[in-house]
């Protein structure tokens, strides 16, 4: 699969930009595991962020229904058109973070790093079966953090609120062309039904100062909540009593935090 890549890269002229994050899988397990961790079939609508050289997307369209690969470098594209003949590959040219995605009912990707955060909230709102997603391990480790550990963190809380995570394998730096300075892990994705859907301002406040209390955290990020120092004097006595006010933020779990978020709806404090 590296001859395969190198020779692309010569064929075209090109060379990865690491700017948007175009570090290519050039180990075939990876992508086995990937597509097999997924269970991709005939009935299956898969989306893919950055199907760069294609070799993840060849394995994917060789068992799903369909395939919705949206890439941003044109050059990629053109590579993509012209090496292969696929008739279930739409190919999407664009930001994927910017473009309504299609409708789809798994994803399978090994996307840009830098683009961790905003694909993986922007996911976890759409409507999908399962996500299985290649991450910096660093990223993943925030991801699947269990509360009180030192990687919890207001993204450990949001995806663990929406979707059951977890870390299925570990990729070495080896496994890409080019070579990234991190290694990599393969994260699986699964909504959960009992969702717990929160107030992101208030996780935002609450986790600006997770190693503290949840009154002191919220009376030092009030602000985020579009609360004045001044009426903070008039509520700070609601601030004190909320659910859970002497216990550190980076404690909390989902349920928690939806608790705080409905006291203070009731007091007021938010809409």
């Amino acid at each position: 699969m590296r001859d395969r890549l190198l020779f692309l890269l010569s064929k075209y002229g090109i060379r990865p930009k690491d700017t948007i994050g175009q570090h290519f899988i050039i180990v075939e397990d990876v992508i086995r595991k990937a597509v097999e961790t997924a269970d991709v079939n005939e009935k299956d609508v898969v989306l893919e962020i950055g199907p760069g050289l294609g070799f993840l997307t060849n394995e994917l369209a060789k068992r799903a229904k369909k395939v919705y690969a949206i890439e941003l470098d044109r050059k990629m594209i053109q590579i993509l058109k012209n090496e292969y003949k696929w008739n279930n590959v739409e190919i999407i040219e664009g930001d994927a973070i910017k473009l309504e995605w299609p409708e789809f009912n798994k994803v399978v990707s090994n996307i840009p790093y830098q683009i961790s955060s905003p694909f993986t909230f922007k996911l976890l709102k759409k409507d999908f079966e399962l996500a299985v997603v290649m991450y910096q391990l660093e990223f993943a480790l925030r991801m699947t953090a269990r509360p009180g550990s030192k990687n919890y963190s207001r993204l450990s809380l949001m995806t663990q609120a929406l979707a059951d995570v977890e870390i299925v394998m570990k990729i070495g730096r080896g496994a890409f062309y080019p070579r990234p300075k991190v290694d990599s892990a393969l994260v699986v994705i699964r909504p959960r039904k009992d969702k717990v859907e929160l107030n992101e301002n208030l996780v935002k406040a609450l986790f600006q100062h997770r190693r503290k209390t949840v009154s002191r955290a919220l009376k030092d990020s009030i602000h985020m909540l579009g609360i004045t120092k001044d009426k903070l004097k008039e509520i700070k006595h609601i601030i004190e009593s909320v659910p859970y006010s002497s216990k550190r933020v980076f404690q909390l779990v989902p349920n928690d935090v939806k608790e705080i978020e409905e006291y203070l709806r009731n007091h007021g404090i938010i809409s």
